[in-house]
């Protein structure tokens, strides 16, 4: 991922409001993000706890997309819809995005599980586990990356859908 400008994270949201942008906090620590290890940027609002945001690159355009955390956690540690990563202890979240455009204003909605923190791209450059044990580590690596990207761009499609 390439760095984004606070006036280009805020004008990719395509489901929030404009005082919804205005009131966006910057992810901690954003001036020391290595975006070049990134596949998109995902953060949770340091002044607003149940709220995360998305940017994903996708089409030539980033879009970013507002998300709420839901109410009650799974039980059990869930599968995350963009890594798939299920041995890593990170937390797994239920996050609702409203969708863009008029559907969104009417208050359609989509949920999704995704790692809490947002850690993603960490987890499918992590070595890859046993299981993969006869194939190329770096092969399955940047298999993982592909997925995780489709994945992003399957949920960006999703919201932009109206």
């Amino acid at each position: 991922m390439y760095a984004l400008t606070e006036s280009a994270i805020r004008s990719s949201l395509v489901n929030a409001s404009v005082r919804e942008r205005k009131a966006l906090s910057l992810p901690l620590g954003y001036a020391e993000l290595r975006w070049e290890e990134m596949d998109f940027l995902g953060w949770r609002d340091p002044k607003l706890p149940q709220v995360g945001y998305l940017v994903i690159p996708h089409d030539d355009t980033d879009v970013g997309i507002m998300l709420r955390l839901g109410g009650r956690q799974p039980r059990t540690r869930p599968q995350c819809s963009f890594c798939q990563d299920v041995h890593l202890p990170n937390e797994v979240s239920f996050y609702s995005a409203k969708l863009a455009g008029a559907a969104g204003r009417k208050g359609d909605t989509v949920g999704i599980l995704m790692c809490s923190r947002f850690e993603c791209s960490a987890n499918v450059r992590t070595r890859p586990s046993a299981i993969f044990a006869g194939d190329d580590p770096e092969a399955v690596r940047q298999q993982r990356i592909a997925t995780l990207r489709r994945h992003l761009n399957g949920f960006a499609r999703r919201i932009l859908v109206h």
